[in-house]
């Protein structure tokens, strides 16, 4: 593709249009299978509901108006049923920062904060066991919020050790866990994965596993919330773990998203088959948000994995981000890169900068060290080819497991791609779409937690025979 000038303040409009408009369009078995003409009926489906016009958020809660901080905020709020936020301690900040005035520095002081707070006893009485490890929780879950946006505030360059804070919250939360999980360091290539393992007791029975994939900008705190409790209250284990691109290996490790994710699946379930109270017959693999692209890549691989759950569906990531910033990538290395550091680079407002610079820093080191020194990276064409090797549109053919794909009425970053791999797919499968009517629309239901878990594992449950 040649570069045609006079497309440029296109492209330019779209980008310019701000953080909240660009983060909103980016993200963020049995054998023998079955024909898609002898699937399973849907056990929950609705036709998509249309979004009002210029509703960020359609029929959600409104806590900011910008839509990229409203859908991180209802994350935090929807957490609150799993113990992983308060209400009235993210309703209090949400005010705080309206109050302030909207930006990444007023929503990353005011969620640090808080964070800061939760890891001290509250006031009255010394806090026990319990209560420091729940504090511990809300403060991960808060660190994560502030997290995301703080390569858009003063201090760029803190993010680091912004991620520790989290993680260290994360690792006391655990450490009060009874009985706490199991940690390791699972080989792989040159960096290994570290796990958490999650077990309803400390005894040597064999029970259902699932494993817990996050997507690419998700904290661990968010596996708690889409599946670790859950799995505990069902007596289920769960391995919590960060792969290339997600947590410890990006952040501290900087080891970028490989397209190749059944080689991060695969040491993990040698791992768990391993061990003694692991059902190697009744393993499970969920991906949220990206998820939903990495966990099938995998699950078309590792064929010891006896049931799988998209997130939702996600065949392509790089279709995620609007065609503005996908037209900028070109066959050549030289061409996309002119196009980037001349053309559109130098019109960005700090705002549509910081969300870029978000959305490539975990398929690029280079972006993510420049993005810690307040500068934008040179290097489009790597991590954007990179996402492009995400797809897996003509890999879920491969797919053995029964699956289900979940969906959502006002899908933001992936619309149509769930049902399009639902059509793909091969194996036995279910489609269930979560809808505006439950309270459980947008990407990943952040308001609808607890629905969200409540679908995904009585489907596994019955898929994997567990009573």
């Amino acid at each position: 593709m040649t570069y045609d000038s006079a497309s440029g303040p296109s492209r330019r409009a779209a980008l310019l249009g701000g953080a909240g408009a660009l983060m909103a369009a980016t993200g963020c078995t049995s054998s023998g299978g079955a024909s898609p003409a002898q699937a399973p009926t849907p056990s929950r489906s609705a036709s998509p509901s249309p979004s009002a016009a210029g509703e960020a958020t359609p029929g959600a809660m409104t806590l900011f108006k910008d839509p990229a901080y409203n859908f991180n905020g209802l994350l935090a709020l929807g957490g609150a049923g799993f113990g992983a936020g308060e209400v009235g301690e993210v309703l209090t900040a949400v005010n705080a920062i309206n109050k302030a005035g909207l930006s990444s520095q007023t929503y990353v002081e005011t969620f640090k904060k808080l964070g800061d707070q939760l890891r001290k006893a509250p006031q009255g009485s010394k806090a026990d066991a319990q209560t420091t490890s729940f504090r511990a929780l809300r403060a991960a879950q808060y660190y994560g919020q502030a997290l995301f946006f703080v390569l858009g505030s003063d201090d760029p360059g803190s993010e680091e050790q912004l991620y520790k804070a989290g993680r260290a919250a994360w690792d006391a939360f655990c450490d009060g866990c009874q009985p706490p999980p199991v940690t390791a360091d699972v080989p792989y290539q040159k960096t290994p994965l570290p796990v958490w393992f999650f077990r309803p007791d400390t005894a040597d029975e064999r029970r259902p596993t699932v494993i817990l994939t996050n997507g690419s900008d998700g904290q661990n705190v968010d596996m708690w919330t889409y599946g670790v409790s859950a799995a505990l209250d069902r007596g289920w284990n769960a391995l919590v773990y960060d792969g290339p691109g997600q947590g410890q290996l990006l952040f501290v490790d900087q080891v970028v998203f490989s397209p190749t994710w059944e080689k991060v699946v695969s040491p993990l379930v040698d791992w768990l088959v391993a061990r003694p109270d692991v059902d190697p017959d009744k393993l499970a693999l969920t991906g949220l948000s990206m998820g939903g692209d990495l966990a099938p890549r995998a699950a078309a691989f590792e064929h010891r994995i006896a049931a799988l759950v998209a997130m939702p569906g996600c065949l392509e990531p790089w279709l995620g981000f609007p065609p503005e910033v996908r037209e900028i990538l070109t066959p050549s290395k030289e061409e996309t890169n002119n196009i980037w550091n001349k053309e559109v680079v130098p019109e960005l407002p700090p705002d549509a900068a910081a969300v870029l610079k978000k959305r490539f820093e975990p398929f690029s080191v280079q972006a993510m060290l420049a993005a810690r020194q307040g500068k934008m990276f040179t290097d489009f064409y790597t991590p954007a080819t990179r996402i492009e090797a995400l797809t897996i549109t003509g890999i879920v053919g491969r797919i053995k497991a029964p699956t289900l794909v979940l969906d959502y009425d006002d899908e933001q970053f992936y619309p149509g791609q769930p049902r399009e791999m639902y059509e793909k797919l091969t194996a036995p499968k279910d489609y269930v779409k979560l809808t505006r009517a439950e309270g459980a629309q947008l990407h990943c239901s952040p308001m609808a937690p607890q629905l969200h878990c409540e679908v995904v594992f009585d489907w596994l449950g019955e898929t994997l025979s567990v009573s």
